[in-house]
């Protein structure tokens, strides 16, 4: 019996492999410096499964590559109470939704469901900030939208970030109603959790600091083990008259922005020099709550800045908070001179970009698709920052001010920027009593898995995946049952129509998936008693899985490119739009199940052979370019048959080529379609409306119709916040007068927005 092997490697390689070849959830977590974030990118660029990236906010999600959670589900800026009803009257400032309420917020474009169908791994980075409460409901909107209901609507999670960190925000009016369903904020309190606990696995190698004592400060601190000698060794650098301005490459770590600002403005201010400004280069979607530093930076020669970005380049000359001197400025140039290094570099422009997910109807795949960029230079001044945004950096001197610390975690989030204890200041002592974590974290540590139990979960979360995949894989009765529906159309269709012609191959069509049900059924049962844990034997699944592969794709694979011939040969005919449309659908549906059954294949391939189930092993350019392939071939083979056919006009081209010219002029491009042209280059409004010689009036009013007509996203002209307060006050059903709405929204909405919305709202 050859079984799959084993063999715990690092924490982090483990996690790696839990991800790609189980569904279970994990809760990836470890102190600071333990290189979580290095993890999370390699897991986003290997995983063969259909992956989105959120965060609770809109600089983590920048920081992870993916897009904010209320976003991405469509969620309103609200507390949420996991039971049905609706919410209580708190007041006016304090709003609750509930599983009723929160359902009258879907309002999900086919697209983007797709996109929740499709979904196997949400990857969600930040948790320390992450709401119980809003852990729920983006769990009831997975099941709903997946018509789920199991946790997640069966998605993978993958929850990554440090608990001892800084804490969710809870307003005290909400606390009195949350406290009934939940024993706390921390995302562990969520009912699904309870409901479905997530693996704790935790990276332990510190890459951060090396000086075993502060190792074992920092430990204890994470722990509520703090110890009277700990406190007296941190106050050992109490040096309340110390000026960090004065002194190179020192930063002060505080607990407020205000304080923050202050230090930075009467620092630059104290330089001697002109000041010059800097300013990004913003293009396309990239709203402002989201810019990673402000639109423009102030410097001066001799100013303390430092990177918040690493080095991409091989020569990695500066890391995420490195300081330095600006020491040379120019119109397009800035230099930074690091003294103890005698080393100076000229700073490069770094590009962040703001991203969707989006599905490659080819292939079923889901892709980032970038919609905006930001474009400055990755410089902030240094001589202050918040403990709060010195989340991820590292510092080699720091001056720390927790005289105001105000958040479990705020001691530990700044100690643990510093590299050792040599460079550390403190502007006053240490009191024991300020150092505590949330117990409940600590507690909730003691969940963490050993060794055993870890190769013990991947044992049986790899079979029975395979067993849950595999079973989906070969069950596509939903599928079939769609093509019956079409039947009784192509039956009682008038004689003249292109459905009546079509009906005895549309017939034989459906005779032919009908033969494959039973024997489809058969194999899942045969599945079942393959994959058992601790009995599954990877080598007859390997066979009895390229003997089923071979013997439907026969059948199946015919059946696809006959309809991608019908719809080809439809393209040529006129007035058949809703019945190619309708084909194009069943395509769609008979794409998947063969993209799934490749997929499949690779997958037990990749685990008979021992290789790493990886995006680079298993989305091979056979799998992303079957569709594309296949409709090569088809098109050949209608031009060998019907070789005075001409050019077929493609039906499967996302932008079909333009008609030949005829003799007749060409139709004149619309008023709106001119705007849209140059909106979805990234013109702004003035620009739009200064180029066409129109007012900014008219341009917003071009918006308001394009929305409308579904040639644009709402989100593309509205931030999201906005478009979730629109909501909130009209709904998306809109019943009142644009006077009476603006009303209900206040100045917070202007008449453009609200008319753009009315747009893309009103039914």
């Amino acid at each position: 019996m050859k079984q799959i092997t084993i063999d715990i490697q690092s924490p982090a390689d483990f996690t790696e492999r839990f991800i790609n070849q189980t569904n279970h959830s994990v809760f990836l977590t470890g102190k600071a410096g333990t290189g979580k974030t290095t993890l999370l990118k390699k897991i986003i660029d290997s995983t063969h499964k259909n992956t989105v990236v959120v965060a609770p906010t809109g600089i983590a999600a920048l920081n992870a590559g993916g897009v904010t959670i209320h976003s991405f589900f469509q969620l309103p800026f609200a507390a949420f109470i996991p039971d049905f009803g609706q919410p209580p009257f708190v007041g006016q400032r304090t709003q609750f939704n509930t599983k009723t309420t929160l359902q009258q917020h879907f309002n999900m474009n086919k697209k983007k469901k797709v996109i929740f169908l499709k979904l196997e791994l949400l990857i969600i980075d930040e948790v320390s900030m992450l709401r119980s409460d809003l852990l729920d409901a983006m769990d009831f909107m997975l099941r709903k939208v997946r018509r789920n209901d199991t946790p997640f609507g069966g998605v993978q999670v993958l929850f990554i970030g440090d608990l001892m960190q800084l804490p969710p925000i809870v307003k005290r009016e909400e606390k009195p109603t949350l406290d009934k369903y939940y024993r706390g904020s921390f995302f562990f309190n969520a009912q699904v959790i309870q409901e479905q606990p997530p693996l704790y696995i935790e990276l332990e190698k510190i890459y951060r600091q090396n000086d075993p004592e502060f190792i074992e400060l920092l430990n204890n601190l994470r722990n509520n083990h703090i110890s009277d000698e700990n406190v007296a060794l941190l106050n050992n650098y109490v040096k309340p008259d110390f000026d960090s301005t004065k002194h190179e490459g020192f930063i002060t770590l505080t607990t407020h922005n205000a304080k923050a600002d202050e230090i930075n403005d009467k620092a630059l201010r104290a330089l001697s020099g002109k000041t010059r400004d800097y300013d990004a280069k913003v293009a396309k979607k990239f709203p402002d709550h989201m810019f990673p530093i402000p639109k423009t930076m102030e410097l001066k020669i001799g100013a303390q800045v430092m990177f918040i970005k690493n080095d991409m380049s091989h020569e990695k000359r500066y890391y995420n908070g490195k300081i330095g001197r600006v020491t040379e400025l120019s119109a397009d140039e800035i230099r930074v001179t690091f003294p103890e290094e005698k080393l100076t570099i000229t700073v490069e422009p770094y590009e962040w970009e703001n991203v969707k997910f989006t599905l490659d109807e080819a292939s079923g795949e889901i892709k980032e698709e970038v919609i905006g960029t930001f474009v400055h230079f990755p410089l902030k001044l240094a001589w202050a920052i918040t403990v709060h945004k010195s989340q991820g950096l590292t510092f080699e001197k720091a001056v720390l001010d927790l005289s105001n610390v105000f958040a479990s975690g705020q001691a530990y989030v700044g100690l643990s920027r510093l590299v050792s204890l040599k460079g550390l200041v403190l502007m006053s002592p240490i009191r024991l009593n300020g150092l505590r974590n949330d117990q409940n974290v600590v507690d909730y540590a003691k969940n963490k898995a050993d060794e055993k139990l870890l190769t013990r979960k991947l044992e049986l979360g790899t079979v029975l995946y395979l067993q849950k995949r595999l079973q989906k894989t070969f069950n596509w009765d939903a599928m079939v049952s769609r093509w019956l529906a079409h039947e009784v159309a192509h039956k009682t269709a008038g004689p003249r129509s292109e459905m009546a012609k079509n009906k005895v191959w549309f017939e034989d069509q459906i005779n032919a998936l009908m033969s494959t049900l039973e024997p489809s059924r058969k194999f899942r049962s045969q599945l079942i008693k393959i994959c058992q844990p601790d009995q599954m034997d990877i080598e007859v699944l390997y066979e009895r899985y390229e003997a089923a592969y071979n013997y439907f794709m026969k059948t199946l694979e015919p059946i696809f490119r006959g309809n991608i011939k019908q719809l080809l040969l439809l393209g040529k005919k006129s007035s058949v739009k809703q019945y190619s449309e309708d084909l194009g659908e069943l395509d769609d549906l008979l794409t998947d199940v063969i993209i799934d059954l490749k997929k499949s294949r690779k997958l037990v391939q990749n685990l008979y052979n021992g290789k790493e189930l990886s995006k680079e092993n298993i989305w091979d350019d056979q799998i992303r370019n079957f569709k594309i392939a296949k409709i090569q071939v088809v098109k050949e083979e209608i031009r060998r048959e019907n070789p005075t056919l001409g050019e077929l006009e493609d039906f499967f081209e996302e932008k079909v080529e333009a008609k030949k010219k005829t003799k007749s002029k060409t139709p004149k491009e619309s008023t709106f379609d001119k705007t849209l042209v140059m909106f979805e280059k990234g013109w702004a409004v003035k620009e739009i409306a200064d180029k066409r010689v129109l007012t900014e009036q008219t341009i917003y009013n071009h918006l308001a119709r394009l929305v409308k007509d579904e040639k644009i996203e709402i989100d593309a002209v509205i931030d999201q916040e906005k478009i979730e307060i629109l909501k909130d006050k009209l709904g998306t059903e809109i019943e009142t007068t644009l006077s009476e709405a603006k009303e209900l929204v206040g100045e917070s909405i202007s008449w453009e927005e609200l008319r753009i919305y009315y747009g893309g709202n009103l039914k």
